[in-house]
């Protein structure tokens, strides 16, 4: 990792109104935008979506706005997924895989979620991988060297360091989310060491992810992902992480208006409700 592509300022994207019946083209990326902050009644709703597992999940939290943030988060994707789909959202079942992360079976369908602050992003693609991250950069971060030293390559903390003072908040949160973004479109979490793997920026949104693992087993391996590091609102960062080659990608910003109980498509003999 240069120091231009750890300090690179993340794109501002247009976010747009979400469409009455979205598609999603098999070469092309969706992100939405949501608030995890809506009115009560709106909680309330997305609460009724939720399967029972998720439920004992919510129920487990401590904290009342912890609670609230996995409701209105994985609420609104059951939402979005049944946009999509044209299928009720209660419907929406999720599979898990070994390591925890969500997809459904015996479809093309892949996403992803990650949530920061009181704003959650959802990325949805056809037939590839996909991966995500949100971070709130307002917070503290007294730290960042030593997570830096711990957690990052070798390659990517020479690079680190060598950076002046000013620019290691920037670079230190350019670098986590993409890390993050990269081992959840794997799939496998924390299974894949955070030291083991560099992110290469190529032209545009192209990138080279170089793993190592045990020299004894299996050479350096080098794939081809497309990589997107954006501002969501200010004093928040992401990025997107997608396997294959670069693509477009469609912002989409749901507003208070959008909670709606029903998949669009089968609104004309009900009557519209307070949904995610």
């Amino acid at each position: 990792m240069s120091q231009n592509a750890a300090t690179h300022p993340p794109c501002c994207p247009s976010w747009h109104p979400p469409p009455d019946d979205p598609m999603l083209p098999d070469n092309e990326v969706h992100i939405w935008r949501a608030r995890l902050d809506p009115p009560e009644a709106v909680v309330e709703s997305l609460r009724g979506f939720l399967a029972e597992d998720e439920l004992r999940r919510v129920a487990r939290f401590h904290f009342p706005a912890h609670r609230r943030h996995f409701t209105v988060a994985r609420g609104t994707l059951r939402m979005l997924i049944g946009r999509y789909l044209h299928e009720s959202p209660e419907k929406i079942h999720f599979a898990y895989n070994r390591y925890g992360k969500p997809f459904l079976a015996f479809n093309s369908f892949r996403f992803n979620l990650s949530h920061a602050g009181e704003m959650v992003l959802y990325a949805f693609v056809r037939n590839r991988e996909i991966g995500i991250d949100i971070e709130w950069m307002a917070r503290r971060l007294d730290d960042g060297e030593s997570i830096v030293k711990r957690f990052f390559s070798p390659r990517e903390v020479e690079t680190f360091l060598e950076l002046p003072a000013p620019f290691r908040k920037t670079a230190f949160f350019n670098g986590w989310t993409r890390k993050e973004a990269y081992i959840k479109a794997r799939g496998k979490g924390l299974s894949i060491p955070l030291d083991q793997f560099d992110i290469m920026p190529g032209r545009g949104r192209a990138c080279l992810v170089t793993t190592r693992g045990d020299p004894r087993e299996a050479p350096p391996r080098t794939t081809r992902w497309m990589m997107e590091t954006l501002t969501p609102e200010a004093d928040y960062i992401a990025t997107l992480m997608v396997a294959g080659q670069p693509c477009p990608v469609v912002y989409w910003q749901i507003g208070a208006d959008d909670f709606i109980c029903e998949p669009k498509a089968r609104r004309s003999d009900t009557t519209p409700g307070i949904g995610q």
